[in-house]
């Protein structure tokens, strides 16, 4: 296991070089090894000594070659002396496998010859270059892991350029319209935040999605800013039932239709979504602190909340409750089963929300 994570783990550039006596204690520790792993062949097996030997003289050629392969590299600085190990490492090896193929007592004798010798000359040309194998890996690595960050870059950079530098863009040349400025920063803010989270999921895929997608809409049409908060979300298992994704698509249109309310009648900056899934049901509310109005006096020809909101969710087995006073602002309420909870109901004709207002 050592051996192995010795080779395996690449050199670093920081290792303080050992000591003298680190290196004979080193050096000590190796012999023990050596002596114990002989004792152990001659008393545990069969296999005679000369096998063991031969061995021990392949895996330290191999050692040998490997250490001075991953140290230097072949590169400019190599000497007379890295190049002699190298031959003294390679000599070890092909004589401890001859000696392994072609001795008489050894535990391959008997075999086929012609076959030892591929077998031996194959096992030796994997030993001496499982280095330079191993350093081809790493290159291949270190190259695609470059790639990949450079793609990266090259997103990011495309992504800025086309929002965040045009918006900066558009803000210079509107430095003397607040509004303007303000809108189109919350709009940037808000793309940047989706990008970064990695939220693209579609409408028709999330019901978070779908809930913010609809704020960004109001945000952008009526120049309001519109807080949107959601806990939990809709499965896509769920959203595979006509059913449910009828009922889903009536909640979005009926909270759409709110905000819109909202945008244009409550008189206020902003506008506060919370949206919240859980095991039973699905709820949605929408809250300005605006003028408000008295729900009793609303005419019965301005049908964009008995219509638009609370008929819809009826058809789709959900409910809808407005509360609102006058000067205390309004709050819509929609809630929708879900799961067993859920009512049977048909499904929703008019997926499009209407453009009839309260």
């Amino acid at each position: 296991a050592y051996a192995l994570l010795w080779f395996f783990c690449p050199t670093g550039t920081d290792a303080q070089a050992p000591s003298r006596r680190e290196r004979r204690q080193a050096q000590g520790l190796l012999v023990i090894g050596v002596v114990v792993l002989l004792l152990n062949g001659f008393v545990a097996a069969s296999t005679p000594a000369s096998t063991l030997l031969a061995l021990i003289v392949v895996l330290g050629g191999a050692a040998l070659v490997w250490r001075e392969v991953d140290v230097t590299g072949f590169s400019n600085r190599s000497g007379v002396v890295t190049w002699l190990r190298l031959a003294a490492g390679a000599f070890l090896v092909v004589g401890g496998l001859v000696v392994l193929v072609a001795a008489p007592d050894t535990a391959f004798a008997g075999l086929n010859p012609t076959l030892l010798a591929v077998l031996g000359t194959l096992v030796g040309t994997l030993l001496l270059t499982i280095p330079l194998w191993m350093r081809m890996w790493r290159t291949l690595n270190t190259e695609r892991a470059a790639r990949i960050r450079n793609e990266e870059r090259e997103v990011i950079a495309s992504h800025l350029h086309d929002s965040v530098l045009q918006t900066l863009a558009l803000i210079q040349k509107r430095a003397d319209q607040p509004d303007v400025v303000a809108q189109l920063a919350r709009r940037q803010e808000r793309e940047l935040r989706q990008w970064l989270l990695g939220d693209e999921a579609r409408r028709r895929e999330s019901l978070a999605a779908a809930i913010a997608a609809i704020s960004a809409e109001v945000e952008d049409t009526y120049g309001v800013e519109v807080e949107t908060v959601t806990v939990g979300d809709v499965t896509l298992e769920e959203l595979r039932d006509k059913t449910v994704a009828d009922g889903l698509q009536a909640l979005v249109a009926a909270a759409r239709e709110a905000m819109v309310n909202a945008a244009k009648h409550s008189g206020v900056d902003k506008i506060d979504v919370y949206c919240e899934t859980d095991a039973d049901r699905v709820e949605v509310f929408v809250r300005d602190r605006g003028k408000g109005f008295d729900p009793d006096a609303v005419d019965d020809d301005r049908q964009g909340i008995s219509k638009s909101i609370t008929a819809r969710m009826e058809r789709v087995g959900g409910s809808a409750r407005i509360t609102a006073k006058p000067g205390r602002g309004t709050n819509v309420a929609l809630e929708l089963p879900r799961g067993p909870h859920r009512a049977t109901a048909g499904p929703e004709a008019d997926s499009q929300p209407t453009k009839e207002d309260s």
